[in-house]
């Protein structure tokens, strides 16, 4: 499942995870570590929605 940030509308997607972050693809998003952040706006994981 992909979730988008609600702030800008990052996306973050399982199959590619956030290379630049050092998040290897095929990370869950409930598997990122609690300090991780949105690699755009660098809010926290809360500020994340599971999409449809």
């Amino acid at each position: 499942m992909k979730y988008i940030c609600i702030n800008c509308g990052y996306i973050y997607d399982p199959a590619e995870g956030d290379p630049a972050g050092g998040i290897e693809p095929g990370t869950s998003f409930a598997a990122l570590p609690d300090d991780w952040v949105c690699p755009i706006c660098y809010v926290s994981k809360d500020n994340f929605d599971p999409m449809d």
